[in-house]
């Protein structure tokens, strides 16, 4: 094991944990964190983005997408289990993209991100199934019924397939942007991973997404 990926897993025991507590109890502690990482995420986007009309749009879409979940989370157990569920959707889309392209390598999913790869993709859909579906079981809660969907299988699959693959979209419109700048990564203040970006460029997109579609659908 390589010192990066002894970095990877230090950074990523240290921050969850943290992470899970600021979202946990909410409020001003929710509201810190979030003031927080839009300014870390608008700082790393304006460094990163050269153009003054990309880094103007950039930064008004990074405010909505914290205001989004701000909204998602909202003050109550359900808007924790939610926002929750949303997360790990996007984490384990990371995770499964990650190992599977690596384990299984094959065709290249798209010029903007060379890494990416379809058994890649296939596996963000596997993982993103197989996590959303032990955290339900886990906390035994129907988070379905409180966004208006029945407990019906295919729905489940199709909202878990919708979340994972606009999280795929956001880590790809990062990566072109990144690519367009000739950089690696986002920033350095997550050691082993790279920049805020790096790791919440999914989850940036996914959040404002499902607000919208659990509130009219």
């Amino acid at each position: 094991m390589n010192n990066e990926a002894i970095k990877r897993i230090i950074s990523s025991i240290i921050i969850i944990p943290i992470f899970i507590f600021l979202i946990s109890k909410g409020s001003i502690y929710f509201t810190l964190f979030l003031i927080t990482f839009f300014l870390i995420a608008t700082y790393e986007w304006i460094n990163m983005c050269k153009n003054k009309i990309h880094s103007f749009l950039g930064i008004i879409f990074l405010l909505l997408s914290t205001y989004f979940a701000f909204l998602l989370r909202g003050n109550d157990s359900n808007g924790l289990f939610i926002f929750l569920f949303v997360i790990i959707i996007c984490v384990a889309t990371d995770i499964g993209g990650y190992i599977f392209g690596k384990i299984f390598k094959g065709p290249k999913l798209t010029r903007i991100s060379p890494n990416k790869t379809y058994s890649g993709m296939i596996g963000s859909y596997f993982l993103s199934i197989t996590f959303a579906y032990l955290f339900i079981n886990e906390y035994n809660i129907f988070l379905l019924n409180s966004i208006s969907f029945t407990q019906d299988n295919i729905k489940f699959f199709i909202l878990i397939f919708l979340i994972s693959t606009v999280s795929q979209l956001g880590d790809l419109f990062i990566s072109y942007f990144k690519r367009l700048s000739k950089i690696k990564n986002t920033g350095k203040i997550i050691p082993g991973h790279g920049g805020l970006l790096d790791r919440v460029d999914g989850i940036i997109f996914a959040i404002p997404f499902c607000y919208l579609l659990f509130r009219f659908i």
